[in-house]
């Protein structure tokens, strides 16, 4: 059974993939191409699933600033738009009950339904940001803190919905801060092999089930020791190591939703007809991210990766169903309504920037009311080299071109806790996503005569290569890969020079290390 589900995974997911499309996609055909063929879901497959989510839960937490749920663009978007899109919904269902579409449904029923459709997935969205590299970005970290709230949401319906109340021993949670510095000298021992990622399934799966024994659903507990470590210096490479293993565990999740049911004719039509409901939830963010004085760019990003249904709308339907408050057709529409939506979302995510540089002025009138820029960016005439991403390789880079030459090298890096490090520590660099249009107007492109794009995701490089053309930037372009199809892709693109990330760090430890004996 585990083969044939891997099987079928593997071939759909390579389709998917053959024709630009994500392989979540496939592996969202693979479960209802399986469930048709009269395969049933295993406890294995569930179980995967399970393990899937609860990881995914800890790395965001791992990458989660807690204080950025505290934002009023974090807390008060996530709350606008769910009142806001529930009503909205409800009306427009009630609407269809007198006109016969919706007819059979009690206003209770609708609610409900309304209520999970005002979810947006963080399976999906998160694999998007972490695709493209923009966890860290702006819209990245919006989208990431509304999605935390919406889950906190989920959490306190379905205490509320199953009446089953944390126990005595909840209170006990709060002395996990205590635990934080302990954990922390744990995490600094277990040095970097195996024992780093089984850290991390341990403390994982360990905040689950202290959760769930406190009567809490446990993801919350996965999510919440996850967040306890997100300053640690080590954070970043335990995220890393585990980034694999929930990608595969991953899979469960997605083949798993098409094993709820075999739809029919009238349940896909009825699906289709509420993913028609997303617009209108684009719409509203975008709308409660402008009310909320977020800058335009950052606000339509942000709306068009939430636009989107979730799992967890999946999960409230199901404790919804038990509990009778609604028929179990509804959850095989609300599965085929997400899956669609995750189809839209992935088509659309790899196209954002230029879809915001196309349709910028069109935005602009949609502006409740005009933000202005939070700084302007202003780079020196005598500047010649940009570093695009000051991370490991942007900081190598940076050093070697300040020693290889007089022309001033500056950098640009989007994360902003990242820039004041680097500025305390005298690196010359600017605060901005280099995928941003605006960024480009507001720099003097004339004098340039080198962009280093020091980031290893091939889609960042092409969007940063379209923005630097619209721009009119004359001078050349370098970039890093991975992989040799990557830098064949990238020279396609009319990248000027591509190097391989791993090759090119040989020939440097080789050239400097022979120099060693040429001295002598």
């Amino acid at each position: 059974m585990e083969f044939i589900w891997i099987l079928f995974a593997f071939i759909c997911g390579l389709g998917a993939s053959l024709v630009s499309l994500p392989p979540l996609i496939g592996y969202l055909i693979a479960g209802f191409a399986l469930n048709f063929a009269g395969f049933e879901q295993s406890d294995n497959l569930q179980g995967l699933s399970n393990l899937g989510i609860t990881l995914m839960l800890f790395t965001i937490g791992l990458k989660l600033n807690v204080k950025s749920l505290l934002q009023t663009s974090v807390w008060g978007g996530a709350s606008i738009n769910m009142l806001v899109y529930i009503f909205a919904v409800m009306g427009l269902m009630l609407l269809g009950g007198y006109l016969g579409v919706t007819a059979g449904l009690t206003v209770e029923s609708i609610a409900i339904i309304a209520f999970a459709l005002s979810f947006s997935s963080t399976v999906c969205i998160v694999k998007i940001l972490e695709e493209q590299g923009e966890l860290k970005s702006r819209h990245g970290k919006i989208a990431i803190g509304i999605l935390v709230i919406q889950d906190i949401v989920a959490v306190a319906f379905m205490v509320i919905a199953t009446g089953q109340l944390p126990n005595q021993w909840a209170i006990g949670l709060l002395g996990l801060f205590l635990l934080r510095k302990p954990i922390g000298l744990l995490l600094e021992k277990v040095g970097h092999g195996e024992l780093l990622p089984l850290l991390g399934f341990f403390l994982a799966f360990g905040g689950y089930e202290l959760f769930y024994l406190t009567g809490i659903k446990g993801d919350l507990g996965a999510l919440l020791v996850g967040a306890l470590l997100s300053n640690h210096a080590k954070a970043s490479e335990l995220y890393k190591s585990l980034m694999s293993f929930k990608d595969l565990f991953l899979i469960g999740f997605f083949l798993s939703i098409g094993f709820t049911a075999l739809p029919s004719i009238h349940m896909v039509v009825t699906a289709l007809a509420l993913t028609l409901l997303i617009p209108i939830k684009t719409i509203l963010f975008f709308l409660s991210f402008n009310l909320l004085k977020l800058p335009l760019r950052t606000g339509f990003l942000s709306a068009i990766l939430l636009s989107n249904f979730s799992e967890f709308g999946l999960i409230v339907a199901v404790v919804c169903i038990d509990s009778g408050w609604l028929s179990k057709e509804w959850l095989v529409i609300l599965a085929l309504s997400t899956s669609f939506s995750f189809v839209l979302t992935s088509l659309l995510s790899n196209h954002l920037h230029t879809l915001y540089r196309r349709y910028k002025n069109v935005l602009m009138r949609l502006e409740i009311m005009t933000i202005k820029q939070s700084q302007t960016l202003t780079l020196p005439t005598d500047a010649k080299v940009l570093i695009i991403g000051m991370g490991r390789v942007g900081k190598g880079s940076y050093h070697s071109l300040c020693q290889l030459s007089d022309e001033k090298v500056w950098g640009i890096e989007s994360d902003e806790a990242r820039v004041q490090k680097l500025r305390d520590a005298g690196y010359r660099v600017l605060a901005g996503d280099a995928e941003d249009v605006d960024l480009w107007n507001q720099i003097n492109l004339s004098n340039v005569k080198l962009v280093l794009i020091a980031l290893p995701y091939v889609q960042d490089i092409k969007n940063i290569r379209e923005q630097l053309e619209h721009a009119q930037y004359q001078g050349k372009i370098a970039a890093i890969a991975r992989y040799q199809d990557e830098i064949e892709h990238l020279v396609e693109y009319n990248i000027d020079r591509v190097f391989n990330l791993y090759t090119e760090a040989g020939v440097g430890f080789a050239e400097e290390s022979y120099a060693l004996i040429q001295k002598n």
